[in-house]
């Protein structure tokens, strides 16, 4: 039980470490005149996405690759059902940034895209599904294709509806970034060596551990942004964290660890790979199918149970 303490601990550092990280880089990109929309699909996104990138690219580095899956998948439910739901519940997402007709149908290939490479069993009658190094450069190569697509649709003028950032000097900003990654790898050394520990003593699966405590607490950055931005009625930030902060994970940080380190695919995860497709494929329905292109109250409850559901069956 000291172990998981610690654990939880380690997550103060590195969460505070993400919004100096956040705040310095924010400030910086609005210094440079670059669109809401495009500072919550990417600046603000990697910055929310930081803990997952620390605490992945230290388990693949460390042999922990159980953590690095569970934790990319597990954040990426949590990021859709939990805090997109949260965020409807408290006011109805209503999306009116043309970007979201790229970013939210990437966000359902990039979910598409894992539960197809993830299944090396069934598709290639393989002894056992891995994410090998191959994988890894393909999810890369997406992650490159999105980037470029991001900075291309950011040259226009900035939209209505600003995100509040810390306005900085450049000199504190680039500070902030730099406090940011330091507490962020302390913060994630601190999570991998004792979540480690936890899991071995209690003979817990790296998946599960992954897919519950980590995942939680790394999406903490996320839940934040995404309550203000809905309490704030800035619509579009919230989407566009939510969404690229899922494209960063599945593409960047996934690929990268599996660069580093083939990660095996454990029994069950393909359960995880239908929720998170199906999670995203809500969002498609509820924004391109219905009129409206919005996310209500009842919506956001639905996909809040859904998620109740699911880790009360992953813990059962």
């Amino acid at each position: 039980m000291v172990d998981l303490i610690l654990t939880l601990i380690g997550f103060v550092p590195l969460i505070a470490g993400a919004t100096l990280l956040v705040d310095g880089a924010a400030s910086l990109a609005r210094r440079r005149s670059i669109p809401d929309i495009i500072i919550g699909l990417t600046i603000v996104a990697f910055g929310t996405s930081a803990p997952e990138m620390i605490v992945n690219f230290m388990a693949a580095a460390q042999g922990n690759s159980g953590f690095s899956y569970g934790n990319i998948i597990g954040s990426n439910i949590i990021n859709i059902l939990l805090i997109l739901g949260l965020s409807a519940a408290i006011l109805p997402v209503v999306v009116r940034s043309a970007t979201t007709w790229i970013e939210v149908p990437l966000c359902l290939l990039s979910a598409v895209v894992l539960l197809v490479i993830s299944n090396d069993v069934l598709i290639d009658s393989a002894s056992a599904s891995v994410l090998s190094r191959i994988d890894g450069i393909l999810l890369v190569g997406f992650f490159i294709v999105f980037i470029y697509y991001s900075v291309y649709s950011g040259k226009g003028p900035r939209e209505p509806g600003a995100q509040k950032i810390r306005q900085m000097s450049v000199r504190r900003s680039v500070l902030f970034v730099v406090a940011g990654i330091l507490l962020l790898g302390s913060g994630g050394q601190m999570i991998i060596y004792f979540a480690s520990r936890f899991a071995s003593g209690f003979g817990i699966s790296e998946r599960i551990i992954g897919l519950t405590i980590l995942s939680v607490g790394t999406s903490l950055p996320e839940l934040t942004t995404s309550i203000i931005a809905a309490v704030r009625k800035n619509a579009d930030i919230s989407m566009g964290n939510i969404i690229g902060s899922n494209i960063f994970n599945a593409f960047f940080i996934l690929g990268i660890s599996s660069i580093i380190s083939p990660i095996p695919i454990e029994k069950g995860s393909n359960i995880d790979l239908l929720v998170n497709v199906f999670a995203i494929l809500l969002v498609f329905i509820f924004i391109f199918i219905r009129k409206g292109r919005m996310i209500d109250r009842r919506e956001g409850i639905f996909m809040v149970m859904v998620y109740v559901f699911y880790m009360a069956f992953i813990l059962m």
